[in-house]
């Protein structure tokens, strides 16, 4: 592993990475080892010992506790989700009574993430369940793939709190940690060792390298799909259940082979096949590397990031935790300097572009979107381009612009190749896809999936100028509202004067008292606000001083 160590410090280097901890499971052995520093500010080591957050990885773990109940006959995959939480409800009747264990594994549920703020108490889950009474369908119900962040493992964390009697987090220990022998994973912030814990970075640019990152974790509603801290080594504890047949390294049984055979057996498509894999699982990627099926699942959280690869062939399972990204070039560089090491498939590269395609490519244009998302497809001098504009808090935060343009190079009638110019971007593939009446339905980037929105007529700018009286509850107000702007809305400016007792926004929506109606909910009770049908040139003028 000197080598590897080597070259891993040489990336961390090239991509400001501050530090990654690595781990190897070959042969029923794991080897695992950390380079680089746990925050920029103290400059203490990273070791095989520290803790980092695995971001969405959570979701494997959550999926694997989950089945033990499928394991013990207690809860059923295909059997409505009414079954074992019987007030369930969303705005589609039909997918309330029939969306299915199964549905919210595989991410073809299609229920849009707009649960509210549901709060940091233990009722947490249970909260989220109760406030998408209204929530509606991003697509029907197992129409398509389309990744859920948070919502589709939180329903599932409350089937396993019903079910068991117990909270998730107790569920998690008492499930899994304990019986794996775990002694450094757990599902809380607050019950990790503080002295032994990575801190989150951001990387704007190159030259600035990695700057601490303002939030320190996700909210508790990630939980399931995103709040377990491990080890490089303890996330491969859970790698050797899926490689011998559900059996822990200890011998423990954790689950019986036959549901190792449903999680990784039970598969939808994936629109994009190339990002990711082409095939979703229960609670797994299905990857395939030049002929061999690779499982994995990737994660980020807020700063932090990981990566976790399976190879049942080899038997070889690898894992990296971050505290920066995620940059793919860089897993990728580093998975298959190990794997290659190993005699193993290495991970393929994406393809390339196809230019003999002669496209309509009318068929693609037009506008994608999902609460606090917007993507705009347009053809221009026989170019597809994509564009988007980011959160306006976000792009100051990371150092960007609000709005970014790329070209979207044909791969196949439904995939396209988007490069970037940023250095710190890496390319990704986007699928345009779902023909109806000559249109694409869905956009499908990042494992999300945004359907296409009908061209809106009337919809008007409006101003909102507002004087702050709590300045830290507006700011934090505006960030949920932005998260949950109706659909066919857009945010397309917020600034603040220096002194923060001021502060414009422009949304883009049907009426004056549509936006009044819609910040009013959420800033009402930290500022006072006037509306004006404006633009955003008119946005100017703020004080300074």
């Amino acid at each position: 592993m000197t080598r590897i160590r080597a070259r891993v410090a040489e990336l961390l280097a090239e991509y400001r990475i501050p530090s990654a901890a690595i781990g190897v499971l070959h042969g029923g052995r794991t080897t695992d080892f950390a380079v680089g520093v746990t925050s920029v500010l103290t400059r203490d080591l990273a070791t095989s010992g520290t803790v980092y957050q695995c971001g969405s990885v959570s979701k494997t773990w959550t999926a694997l506790a989950f089945m033990q109940l499928v394991d013990e006959g207690k809860v059923a995959l295909d059997e409505p989700v009414r079954t074992y939480l019987p007030d369930f409800r969303v705005a589609d009747p039909g997918v309330s009574v029939k969306v299915t264990p199964r549905h919210l594994l595989n991410h073809t549920h299609g229920i849009e993430e707009d649960y509210g703020d549901p709060g940091e108490d233990d009722d947490v889950y249970e909260r989220m369940v109760r406030n998408i009474a209204g929530a509606r369908q991003v697509h029907p119900l197992g129409h398509t793939h389309g990744y859920s962040p948070a919502l589709g493992y939180a329903i599932l964390a409350r089937i396993m709190e019903v079910t068991d009697g117990e909270r998730w987090d107790d569920i998690m220990k008492d499930r899994l940690f304990d019986p794996l022998g775990l002694t450094s994973t757990s599902s809380r912030r607050e019950h990790v060792d503080q002295d032994r814990a990575a801190t989150g970075h951001l990387i704007r640019s190159l030259e600035e390298g990695a700057v601490l990152s303002p939030l320190g974790h996700l909210p508790r509603s990630f939980g399931p799909g995103g709040n377990v801290n491990t080890t490089a080594s303890e996330l491969l504890m859970m790698a050797y259940v899926f490689l011998h047949e559900g059996k822990a390294p200890n011998g423990a049984t954790i689950v019986s082979p036959g549901i190792i055979r449903e999680m990784t057996q039970s598969r939808v498509p994936v629109p994009d096949p190339y990002t990711f894999g082409p095939e979703w699982a229960l609670g797994l990627i299905v990857c395939d590397w030049h002929g061999q099926t690779v499982y994995a699942h990737d994660g980020s959280a807020v700063g932090q990031s990981a990566r976790l690869r399976i190879l049942p062939e080899s038997g070889i399972a690898v894992s990296m935790l971050a505290n920066a990204g995620p940059r793919d070039s860089f897993y990728r560089k580093v998975f298959n300097e190990i794997l290659a090491g190993l005699g193993a498939v290495t991970i393929p590269g994406l393809p390339e572009p196809d230019p003999t395609l002669a496209l309509d490519l009318s068929r693609y244009e037009g506008s994608y979107e999902r609460p606090g998302t917007r993507y705009e497809v347009a053809a221009e001098n026989g170019r597809l381009h994509l564009r988007f504009s980011l959160n306006p808090m976000e792009a100051r935060v990371l150092d960007r612009p609000e709005q970014l343009d790329y070209e979207l190079l044909p791969i196949s009638e439904t995939h396209f190749l988007m490069p970037s110019d940023d250095p710190l971007e890496d390319p990704q593939t986007v699928a345009i896809y779902d023909f109806e009446n000559g249109a694409a339905r869905y956009l499908h980037i990042n494992c999300r999936v945004n359907p296409r929105v009908p061209e809106r007529s009337g919809t008007v700018p409006v101003m909102a100028v507002s004087t702050v009286s709590d300045g830290n509850g507006f700011w934090d107000s505006v960030k949920k509202a932005y998260g949950r702007l109706p659909q066919g809305a857009r945010w397309t400016l917020a600034v603040a004067s220096t002194d923060g007792t001021k502060a414009v926004n422009v949304i883009m929506h049907d009426s004056i008292d549509g936006v009044r109606n819609f910040l009013e909910d959420h800033t009402g009770a930290f500022a006072t606000t006037d509306y004006f049908e404006a633009d955003a040139a008119n946005a100017v003028g703020l004080p300074t001083r």
